[in-house]
């Protein structure tokens, strides 16, 4: 592992490297603004100066979006027939052939000033779970500066909780310690090394019999999920070498969340889908799991970054020359859908979640500079994730501006001379056609999104299940108002150095 001993391998910005390391790395920072920038912006010129060669541009731009459609939602139907066929198996059969009784699952549950009825519903769905409670290591990582109250909520859930697992172990994270971000990576990095110290050495249980999970404290599992997790780290080629990861559902609340939180929500979980698919692409997004071994030989999560979740395989992956992947479970867990205290704040904090999210891009540098240090990775794992990187963040931030704003401009912008052309009367004709044939994808959208729902609760009515399928003519909105504008944002703040802190999801109930 020698790159771990390198001073690029914990780098979280470009202010963490001098001299030429940090020109090479500012302008890798500056690379998917820019070229996000570049492609809208060179439209709306070439629309004016060119309109002609830009309408050709705009048609050839929405062929692409259209095949592209169809080639991800096949990989979503799929995802979702290997989903249905997964969550009816019975995964205690799936592992009588297997020895586990040795492994031990560890569950990080962080929190900051979430209520004691979100953390009630994630340790009441642990309790439920069906495999053997005496294996499980469940710790609950406090923030210090969340002040006294979580204290209190911490202490309430040991005395309700400890008696009904193998270990409980509260933490309480310090604030203000050198190198550390506030947030859930440096939290969860520093429960995890207690826990360490206090339960795994002393009570001499090995760290490659330990699975660790790390999870929101949202995170609400299925009654099987430790069965499932525990095969595929089982059956892995190089279980050492992998992390594993489920599918979010954001269902805990998704029938009382807004029209608007859901289609974001579901819209999140599709393209975890059609990751599930495409594991050569598939790095680890919020929750996750993987062993205690590997956690520990990287140095746990990354404290001085937000996306903590993501970087965690990006460490391994170069640590490791290239020699590490992520699994796909596709199985689920489930989280809370955005709900706020009101229709705007729930708006807001939508926005605000996404653009976190959208922060992955900070991974970006730090991937592709680490592939111009490490000598060691093969070329074309280099070149195919940089194309993967690159393309990704460059698509959420551009895609649904090009094709739900900018397909018009050549008309609107372009001139008399090229509003007298056929191209110009044809333009939105072929839009709008191959818009709407996209915009079919959305019929197998709505079916697949209604056959994962949890039953309707008590007290909402009957009529909330048309809602569920009406909701999904709201996508044009909100894949451009809350995925290509905060992905946008978050490029933009990436490009001018205005680095971003970690944002807590308000969890409203």
């Amino acid at each position: 592992m020698e790159y771990k001993n390198t001073p690029y391998y914990r780098v979280g910005r470009a202010t963490d490297l001098q001299g030429t390391d940090w020109l090479i790395y500012r302008l890798l920072e500056i690379l998917p603004g820019f070229l996000s920038w570049t492609t809208i912006l060179g439209t709306i010129i070439i629309s004016y100066f060119l309109p002609f060669w830009a309408a050709i541009f705009i048609i050839v731009f929405d062929l692409y979006w259209l095949l592209k459609t169809v080639y991800l939602s096949i990989h979503l139907r799929q995802n979702w027939k290997k989903m249905k066929h997964n969550m009816n198996l019975d995964w205690r059969k799936m592992l009588v052939n297997l020895k586990y009784d040795h492994i031990h699952q560890m569950v990080l549950l962080p929190f900051y000033n979430e209520s004691e009825l979100v953390i009630r519903y994630s340790l009441d769905s642990l309790v439920s779970s069906k495999y053997d409670k005496k294996k499980f290591i469940v710790i609950l990582a406090i923030e210090e500066r969340a002040g006294q109250m979580a204290i209190e909520i911490a202490e309430k859930m040991r005395q309700y909780y400890a008696t009904q697992f193998g270990h409980f172990l509260i933490t309480r994270h310090p604030s203000g310690l050198s190198g550390e971000m506030g947030g859930k990576g440096s939290n969860i990095a520093y429960a995890a090394e207690q826990a360490r110290r206090k339960i795994l050495d002393k009570n001499q249980i090995k760290y490659e019999d330990v699975l660790v999970s790390a999870f929101d404290i949202d995170t609400v599992i299925y009654p099987q999920y430790f069965e499932c997790l525990t095969w595929n780290f089982l059956t892995a080629e190089e279980p050492f070498k992998s992390s594993f990861q489920p599918v979010p559902f954001y269902h805990n609340n998704i029938w009382q969340a807004p029209a608007l939180s859901r289609v974001v929500a579901v819209s999140g979980t599709f393209w975890q889908m059609i990751q599930q698919e495409r594991p050569e692409r598939l790095s680890t997004f919020s929750s996750h799991s993987l062993c205690f071994k590997n956690l520990f030989e990287m140095g746990y999560w990354q404290k001085n970054m937000v996306s903590e979740d993501s970087r965690i395989f990006w460490n391994s992956f170069l640590v490791r020359n290239g020699d590490y992947q992520v699994v796909p479970m596709s199985y689920p867990i489930s989280m809370d859908a955005n709900l706020d205290y009101n229709l705007w704040q729930t708006i807001k904090s939508i926005y605000k979640q996404q653009r976190r999210w959208a922060w992955g891009v900070e991974n970006m540098p730090y991937a592709l500079f680490g592939f111009i240090k490490n000598k060691k990775i093969p070329f074309y794992k280099k070149f195919r994730f940089t194309f993967i990187l690159i393309e990704g963040f460059w698509s959420w931030a551009t895609n649904p501006i090009m094709i739900f704003l900018l397909g018009w401009l050549p008309i609107i912008i372009g001139g008399g001379h090229f509003q007298s052309t056929v191209l110009s009367y044809n333009l939105p004709i072929l839009t709008r056609n191959l818009m709407i044939l996209a915009m079919f994808g959305l019929v197998t959208s709505a079916a697949i999104s209604i056959s994962f729902l949890p039953p309707r609760p008590d007290g909402i009515s009957w009529k909330q299940n048309i809602f569920m399928i009406v909701q999904w003519i709201f996508v044009p909105l909100t894949v451009t108002i809350f995925g290509a504008i905060p992905a946008l944002d978050a490029q933009t703040r990436l490009m001018f150095g205005r680095y971003m802190g970690f944002w807590v999801t308000p969890k409203h109930r």
